[in-house]
């Protein structure tokens, strides 16, 4: 029996234009063990996240499945998560507040004491109180993680998560989410453009070609955790997958 938790087959999806149908994604096929870690990356405009839609259940392809725990995927599911570039932090909200949201069942102190219990988690203990507005870009970030893993979601679903945030902040929190990882089993699909944030973070690396975009190369990563990018090791990664990228 296979122990994929998520497989993708054949899937592909076009487009209405003023041109009739623009391909985006032609015959996509992958599976993602249960607990990995898969980076997906691509050219710009190549179809990454309208993938990660289709696989969350947000989009519907328009050939091809989508299987979760091996039943048919036909929509969004509590089974996963989606955490994107563009933020979903309630602003009139508190910390505490936004994390209780999605939990459902127990008293209303059990909800807060989990929810202050992964703030503390990502850093965030001493501003259960406080609003978004009174947050910074990174502390939101935290905020949107903690709110994403406070309801255990067994997938989590990660388009570009961090591209909104500075170099450093990026980096402080390609670790944070390695050490919540290593805390909690999730298994992850990350979408990027950033080749370093998949070589840092990911079990496989699969590289979609431009639109319609297809799987052009796929390496796995077996570099030991913590990992440094500066490592003969995750350099050669890194400038093959440049090079698969035309760079």
């Amino acid at each position: 029996m296979s122990d994929s938790k998520i497989v993708v087959d054949g899937v592909a999806k076009s487009f209405v234009s003023t041109n009739g149908a623009l391909p985006v994604i032609d015959g996509v096929s992958f599976n993602v063990d249960d607990g990995e870690f898969v980076a997906i990356v691509g050219p710009s405009g190549c179809g990454k996240s309208t993938l990660v839609n289709i696989i969350a259940g947000f989009e519907r392809q328009d050939q091809g499945v989508v299987k979760i725990d091996g039943v048919k995927h036909i929509g969004p599911s509590p089974k996963g998560i989606v955490i994107s570039q563009y933020g979903s932090v309630f602003p009139w909200l508190t910390v505490q507040q936004n994390l209780m949201f999605g939990l459902n069942g127990g008293g209303h102190r059990d909800r807060a004491a989990l929810a202050d219990h992964y703030a503390a988690m990502v850093g965030l203990k001493g501003f259960e109180a406080a609003y978004p507005h009174e947050l910074s870009g990174g502390m939101l970030k935290r905020v949107e993680l903690a709110r994403a893993l406070v309801v255990k979601p067994e997938i989590l679903y990660m388009d570009e998560p961090f591209s909104a945030l500075d170099a450093l902040m990026s980096l402080r929190m390609r670790i944070e989410l390695q050490r919540l990882l290593g805390e909690e089993r999730h298994t992850v699909l990350l979408i990027t453009h950033d080749v370093e944030e998949a070589v840092y973070m990911a079990d496989r690396i699969i590289v979609l070609s431009p639109r319609p975009t297809t799987i052009q190369a796929t390496f796995p990563v077996s570099l030991p955790r913590p990992r440094k990018l500066s490592s003969p090791e995750a350099q050669g990664l890194r400038v093959a997958i440049l090079k698969e990228l035309g760079l």
